[in-house]
């Protein structure tokens, strides 16, 4: 028997998922007697699944569904491993998987796949992207027809205003924020610090800084999955949707990555503030690849209410030095440290893809020794700076079209995303402001 499963008697059933394009979970439950087979065979799925739309319904006219007899794919284990859901009352693991054909190829459709493809790029020179990633998320209570913040446990009070680093706010749900470190630590997700944001209910954690970009990307993807399950475990909701509240601040999920060199040197560190030239290279790249990737930043129908001028969120394409109001932001301390914080991304991306676009982007602007503009000073809203897609319509367009983005990613994978959005962006319209609420609260 595996060992994880030997050393876990009590676990009693078993999912094996895979991540979607939208980053939702897809996958089966099974008793735990067949984790050892799950191991060693892995399972069948039709390759479609993966490119389900948000509601989890088919793509029309995929040429993955009726075009191909809607065919099968083999989930396959990642290195992860087993790992426990402990939000659920049953005790229950979860295996991660990711997406082959029949002959060991792997399936081009499969986000994680994607990433995977971006870091061998980086291998093959020697070099490993060292990411960390910053959630934030709000718990909601959406038990009445207006959402709003979840009562306080200990005084039954509800935070109706934003409270920045507020550690009173942190106390109000100590027993959940306990919970969900003793199942970060279980889990092997590096959660650090907590901290109370500026929306009413917001809050944010930090995970650790992971010298394999793969990794990274599924702690942030399980870490979505644990803190939604927790929060309902609670008695309420949490959310990355980009903007649940009109009148509060959106959710981000910003992105730190440095680059080691085969020495484990920093390549991005001159031994002083402004950094190398590679540096500076790979924010060209960001910053060239910025409007072909917001539809992977922002994916979704709510995504380009957060894009709102000084929210903190970025609008223009620039960069700058310790400044928040920018794009991409290169934090002051140690040269060591030196890095790179991409600002874009809202909550509700599929983390395969935004670090696939992320780290891609970099690349391609030191492989083309692109030119970085100059850092802004002050606010980068009043700076006349080039601006985002602010549609989603218009962000579609500038996915499919860019010849950028088919560096960055598979051409198969760009189809299906942009059947995918297209798709969702039809109904979407159709749907009340309530409706479209309760689509994403739960979901992204």
């Amino acid at each position: 028997m595996n060992t994880w499963l030997a050393e876990h008697p009590e676990i009693r059933n078993i999912r094996a998922a895979v991540s979607d394009l939208n980053g939702q979970a897809r996958g089966k439950r099974m008793p735990a007697r067949f984790g050892d087979k799950l191991l060693s065979d892995g399972s069948r799925m039709p390759m479609s699944v993966l490119n389900v739309d948000i509601w989890g319904d088919d793509i029309e006219d995929s040429p993955l569904v009726f075009a191909s007899g809607d065919a099968d794919g083999v989930l396959k284990p990642t290195e992860r491993g087993f790992v426990p859901m402990p939000w659920l009352s049953t005790p229950t693991a979860l295996l991660p998987m990711w997406m082959f054909l029949d002959d060991g190829t792997p399936f081009a459709g499969d986000p994680r796949h994607a990433l995977k493809a971006v870091l061998d790029q980086y291998t093959a020179r020697g070099w490993t992207p060292v990411v960390a990633t910053e959630l934030e998320f709000y718990l909601i209570d959406d038990a009445g027809d207006t959402l709003q913040p979840p009562p306080s446990p200990r005084s039954g009070k509800r935070r109706l205003g934003g409270e920045v680093l507020s550690l009173r706010a942190l106390d109000a749900f100590d027993g959940f924020f306990t919970e969900l470190y003793d199942a970060c630590e279980i889990m092997d997700i590096p959660a650090e610090a907590a901290i109370s944001e500026g929306g009413m209910g917001q809050y944010e954690i930090n995970l650790s800084h992971c010298p394999d970009a793969l990794k990274a990307a599924d702690d942030a993807w399980l870490f979505k999955l644990l803190v939604r399950g927790l929060a309902r475990k609670h008695g309420f909701a949490a959310s990355f949707m980009a903007k649940p509240y009109a009148e509060q601040a959106g959710t981000g999920l910003h992105t730190h990555f440095s680059v080691l060199d085969a020495d484990g040197r920093n390549i991005f560190d001159d031994g002083g503030e402004a950094g190398t030239a590679l540096l500076h290279h790979a924010i060209a790249g960001c910053l060239a690849a910025m409007p072909a990737s917001t539809l992977v930043f922002a994916p979704h129908g709510n995504s380009y209410d957060r894009f709102t001028p000084g929210s903190h969120a970025p609008t223009g394409i620039g960069w700058g030095y310790e400044n928040r109001t920018t794009a991409i932001r290169v934090p002051a301390g140690d040269p060591n440290a030196r890095r790179i914080e991409h600002r874009v991304a809202g909550g509700d991306i599929n983390p395969y893809l935004m670090l696939s676009v992320v780290l891609g982007a970099a690349l391609l602007g030191i492989e083309d020794k692109l030119h970085a503009p100059a850092p802004v000073t002050g606010s980068a809203y009043e700076a006349g700076l080039a601006q985002l897609p602010t549609t989603w319509d218009g962000a579609v367009c500038a996915f499919e079209s860019d010849p950028l983005t088919q560096r960055l990613l598979p051409k198969q994978l760009i189809r299906n995303y942009v059947m995918t959005k297209k798709q969702e962006a039809q109904y979407y319209a159709e749907l009340s402001e309530a409706e479209r609420i309760d689509l994403y609260l739960d979901t992204v």
